[in-house]
């Protein structure tokens, strides 16, 4: 069975970079123009600590079904813990770095801040990397304990391979199969168990044994 591959921090780590370039990017031009500093509402950090709750209850009750065997794991259930945990992933990153890209910017400036401003946007980055860590924790839940899978299905005894195929051909005759055969007169009425019956020709003579 193919092993399942892990996202690639370094992907995560592009897109954290991205949404703190852009946070920056929106401070200096809102400060540019004279408008008001952007804050982020509380609920916003909130939202992604709770998203990644979510996701690691989630993880902690599949990996729990994996390790004691209390049931079957449903696949689809699997395959959609395992989409989210990676889109977390990117969302956690993106706006976690968009946070910290404004508090960066904010806290850059000659005249400091009061707290009610850049405290929702570290609190921001602060949700942003609770997400991501959670989101990694579902992953790795999402993966099969080693040598689950390591075992592979063995070959039946009676089902001829292909050495057999061209060891039977080279003989002239047809290979073994694990289904029994019925006899002449049973396969002229089952046909779709063992083939159409074999052709009755004339009869023959045994030739006599000499001093016979």
């Amino acid at each position: 069975m193919r092993r399942l591959e892990r996202s690639n921090p370094i992907v995560t780590l592009a897109v954290a970079a991205v949404g703190a370039a852009l946070g920056i990017l929106v401070q200096l031009a809102l400060s540019g123009r004279g408008a008001p500093t952007l804050v982020p509402p509380l609920s916003l950090p909130v939202s992604l600590i709770f998203i990644g709750a979510v996701l690691a209850a989630l993880g902690i009750r599949l990996r729990r079904s994996l390790k004691r065997g209390t049931g079957a794991v449903d696949p689809f259930h699997a395959v959609r813990l395992l989409a989210a945990s990676r889109a977390g992933q990117l969302v956690g990153a993106g706006l976690g770095g968009f946070g910290g890209g404004l508090a960066l910017a904010v806290l850059g400036r000659s005249v400091a801040p009061p707290p009610a401003t850049w405290l929702p946007m570290a609190l921001t980055l602060l949700g942003g990397a609770v997400l991501v860590g959670c989101a990694v924790f579902a992953e790795r839940c999402c993966r099969i304990p080693p040598g689950a899978d390591d075992e592979e299905p063995a070959e039946t005894p009676g089902e001829p391979g292909p050495a057999d195929q061209a060891a039977f051909l080279r003989l002239g005759r047809p290979p073994r199969s694990s289904t029994p055969c019925l006899p002449p007169a049973a396969s002229e009425v089952y046909k779709g168990r063992c083939g159409p019956a074999p052709a009755r020709g004339p009869a023959r003579i045994a030739a006599p044994w000499p001093g016979d």
